[in-house]
């Protein structure tokens, strides 16, 4: 049986604090909390911490952390206890006990008999014997009475073929061989996944499950147990998996999936990180693709959640990114950048970091060759940066266009070009096109690149390089003209 679909909208992410922050499982709390609020629902942050042996200390704080920067913020969670209680299964035992007494009552829970030993050797037998290993078949025929110390079991009440509806995938079935007496509190006192969260879910009114494909396998299991208890299901919405660049196969750690704070720090913008995510495995009907928070919330359908996996692709992040970026408030674009710019080796200290008018000219050519913040650190600790900021230093053969052209040739443009700027009135300086006006001619009549090669280099000392144009406005009159004279003393 199903929920209400009159009931108010509940979803809920709920992790395992195994300290890693997978792509994957941050595509499902956003969908989960784009969803309630598209309803004006409750989006819960629960904490899945019964498997004590994998549990890594401070995850819960990251979990928290990770979501907390993309602002997918929950109105339930570890820090905020519902009406319900806590948020942490290891905090909600009693819960546990209480309804597995339940099953006891009504004779679908016993403890489980058999030593671990055992256990492996019905399991060999079953592989001997070339069939499946189903605990079922070795159920005892009488019960003893549970006293906590043993792993309860689960009574499949009904061997039968399940059938049941998917939001995503629609209609779904699977054969008996799915069902067993699987393991509801375990000998150390703690539920498994699978009893614990359909506990969790009832007592908190989740309407809706959103969770990988993977579990579809064990969706039997859930009902058998639902029944059992008589819980109405919840609408199962399974999600596509987050496939490689290549397409082969789910996206994996091996395969450079990366924990969510990785790309904080390499300068994603949040913003770019939720739009990027919402697209792989949703599409909103449209050729839209760079997405407000408000946009994506409004636009969000589970009916538009696709069966097939998408792709996680770098690239297509960072031109995400890019996008996001152009977005970005002029001054916090500024800020930025400066204080990447201050904590570069090569350009930490430099006095033209305080001036607000340099910086306020450097800033749009930074901002047209990156796509995230840490391509800042990359372009300075390549040097691509730090000529705007130190006098060059390079070989005088640099100066020299295609090697073709002498020195006295190349000094003899330099003189022009040095007594042309040194002529220009300063407020010249202000626009790179008024410069281009300025000098253009004389380089078409004597050759382009006599001309403003030997300029560029002049003022950059690099081969590649910001056109002349824009290095004049940059560096401005009075640097420019020494840069120019440094050149002719060579």
């Amino acid at each position: 049986m199903q929920k209400n679909n009159n009931q108010k909208v509940v979803t809920r992410f709920a992790p395992s604090p195994t300290g890693f922050m997978h792509i994957g499982s941050i595509r499902t709390a956003l969908f989960a909390y784009l969803f309630a609020r598209k309803n004006n629902g409750t989006f819960i942050l629960r904490i899945e911490d019964t498997d004590k042996e994998r549990e890594v200390p401070g995850s819960i704080d990251h979990i928290q952390n990770s979501l907390k920067w993309l602002d997918l913020n929950w109105d339930f969670g570890p820090d905020k206890p519902g009406p319900f209680g806590s948020c942490i299964q290891s905090e909600r035992l009693p819960t546990y006990v209480e309804y597995a007494k339940k099953l006891i009552d009504k004779g679908l829970a016993y403890p489980d008999p058999y030593t671990q030993d055992e256990l492996a050797l019905f399991r060999k037998k079953a592989d001997e014997e070339k069939r499946p290993f189903l605990f079922r078949d070795h159920r005892p025929d009488k019960f003893e009475e549970w006293d906590g110390k043993k792993p309860l079991r689960f009574k499949v009440p009904e061997i039968k073929r399940y059938k049941w509806t998917d939001a995503v995938r629609g209609e779904l079935e699977a054969g008996e061989e799915a069902l067993d007496d699987f393991i509801l509190i375990k000998g150390d006192g703690y539920p498994t996944y699978n009893f614990a969260h359909i506990i969790d879910d009832l007592n908190m009114n989740v309407t809706h499950v959103m969770r990988g494909e993977e579990f579809i396998s064990s969706t039997p299991r859930f009902l058998s147990l639902y029944d059992a208890l008589e819980i109405p299901y919840p609408v199962f919405v399974s999600l596509p998996t987050i496939l490689r660049d290549d397409k082969t196969k789910k996206l994996g750690k091996r395969d450079g999936a990366k924990d969510i704070f990785e790309y904080r720090d390499e300068g994603f913008l949040p913003e770019a990180m939720i739009n990027f995510l919402a697209l792989i495995g949703w599409n909103p009907g449209t050729e839209q693709e760079i997405f407000s928070r408000e946009e994506l919330v409004k636009a969000f359908s589970i009916d538009q959640i696709q069966k097939s996996g998408g792709v996680f692709n770098e690239e297509k992040l960072a031109w995400m990114n890019k996008e996001h970026m152009k977005l970005l408030p002029e001054s916090l674009v500024r800020e930025s950048v400066l204080e990447r710019l201050k904590h570069s080796t090569t350009i930490t200290g430099n006095a033209l970091l305080n001036n607000e008018k340099f910086m306020k000219k450097i800033t749009p050519i930074i901002m047209d060759h990156i796509s995230k913040w840490s391509d800042i650190n990359t372009m300075t600790e390549a040097g691509e940066l730090t000529y705007f900021f130190n006098t060059p230093q390079y070989d005088t053969a640099l100066l020299l266009w295609n090697g073709k052209l002498t020195l006295k040739e190349t000094k003899k443009h330099l003189e022009w070009l040095k007594n042309t700027l040194n002529e220009t009135k300063p407020e010249s300086f202000s626009d790179a096109e008024n410069l281009k006006t300025l000098i253009f001619d004389y380089a078409t009549q004597n050759g382009k690149g006599n001309v403003l090669w030997p300029l560029r280099v002049a003022l950059s000392g690099m081969e590649k390089s910001p056109d002349p144009f824009t290095l004049l406005y940059v560096l401005g009159k009075q640097e420019s003209l020494l840069r120019i004279d440094n050149a002719l003393k060579k």
